[in-house]
């Protein structure tokens, strides 16, 4: 299917592993210009690598979507050798590691890291780019957000209230973008085996008697059948094909949406 994404500029904040590198090579399939920011010093080469694969341009550059300054610099180095941004996607995440459930498992020193890059990092990236956007009156942002964000999880409390917040904000911006033609999305996995999802078994582990734990394919396994329909493991490249859908003028008519790629997991009824 093309998606009439060729040529275009996608820039993948969080680019250089997991979901976010799925997307950016689901971008470059396309046919699409991609530059990945990353604070992890090998996204030079995951750029490189997603280059010699597709044929098409990349830029990988090392930026921390916390350090708004430098995200400032970095938007300017993409503009400048790769043109103007058409879709901008926020992939960056962590979770805690410590593990809730109960909340007081976790302390409030916890909450502020977990705020800073989960929600905070996306609002400075967006601010970041937002201007050129608003100037060329067209274009995508899509935040990477978590099923975690809908349910309240217990599991981990602060990524759970981040998420949150990070849905409510695309909401704001979806509105206040719309008169320019530019949507705004969210996109929520669901369990995708990732070191994110990793870290939170690891968090729930610590917190049992040794007697009660078990290794992360027993702990997944059970938990797909207790929550999620479908029974199966979302991928990378599941949320990274939605992710380039809703990108495309097939979903012109979409913004200001939280879409669920989650097996099920989350249902409205």
């Amino acid at each position: 299917m093309d998606l009439e994404l060729h040529d275009q500029l996608a820039v993948v904040v969080g680019g250089a592993s997991g979901i976010g590198r799925a997307i950016a090579e689901a971008f470059a399939a396309e046919g699409a210009r991609v530059a990945l920011l990353d604070i992890a010093p090998t996204v030079e080469a995951t750029a490189r690598e997603i280059a010699g694969q597709h044929h098409t341009a990349t830029l990988g550059l090392v930026a921390d979507a916390t350090d708004f300054p430098a995200l400032q610099r970095a938007a300017r180095q993409v503009e400048e050798q790769l043109g103007p941004v058409d879709h901008l996607v926020y992939a960056a995440g962590m979770s805690c590691h410590r593990g809730g459930l109960p909340f007081w498992n976790q302390q409030p020193s916890d909450w502020p890291r977990m705020l800073e890059v989960n929600l905070l990092g996306a609002v400075n990236t967006t601010f970041a780019f937002v201007e050129t956007f608003v100037a060329r009156r067209q274009g995508t942002i899509l935040f990477i957000g978590s099923v975690a964000g809908q349910i309240g999880s217990q599991t981990d409390p602060p990524y759970s209230a981040a998420k949150a917040g990070l849905i409510n904000f695309s909401q704001c911006a979806a509105k206040d973008l719309a008169p320019y033609g530019v949507r705004v999305n969210t996109l929520n996995p669901g369990m995708v085996d990732t070191p994110l999802n990793r870290g939170v078994w690891a968090g729930q582990m610590k917190n049992l008697p040794p007697e009660e734990r078990v290794d992360f394919e027993t702990w997944g396994r059970q938990k797909l059948q207790r929550m999620v329909p479908l029974n199966r493991w979302q991928t990378p490249e599941d949320i990274a094909n939605m992710a380039v859908f809703l990108a495309s003028p097939r979903a012109r008519n979409v913004t200001g949406q939280t879409v669920n790629v989650d097996g099920g997991f989350v249902m409205h009824w």
